[in-house]
């Protein structure tokens, strides 16, 4: 069974930055799109920042310019550098990945990590 592991998250000043790593695990084949997500309390989870497999990005536009999403393929890890965070940053992060799981026929399947608490403090 494939695993997410994350790590990083925190309680940081508005202003500060974090960086959050999450590595899968237990990869047969690969690992198509990951991504960061975030749920506030209250909220809906919502999307912070994708990459694909061949490094295009997009991110949410409350997080542009300041947020940074990276991967390593061989070790199939992504990152999330978070600069110059404010208070409504503050959510739980979970990682998520999209993952080959058969060639034939090509399938694919949705993981997700335990969530990290990154705390913004005003």
């Amino acid at each position: 069974q494939v695993q997410l592991v994350e790590s990083g998250g925190g309680l940081v000043q508005a202003g500060g930055s974090l960086r959050l790593s999450c590595a899968a695990s237990r990869i047969i084949f690969s690992v198509n799109t990951m991504g960061w997500y975030r749920q506030a309390p209250g909220k809906q989870r919502e999307l912070v920042a994708g990459i694909t497999r061949v490094g295009e990005t997009n991110y949410a536009d409350s997080v542009k310019g300041r947020f940074t999403i990276s991967r390593d393929n061989a070790k199939n890890t992504v990152y999330l550098q978070m600069n110059s965070l404010k208070p409504e940053d503050t959510a739980v992060y979970y990682c998520n990945a999209r993952v080959v799981i058969t060639i034939i026929p090509p399938r694919e399947s949705d993981y997700w990590g335990q969530g990290t608490q990154v705390t913004v403090s005003s």
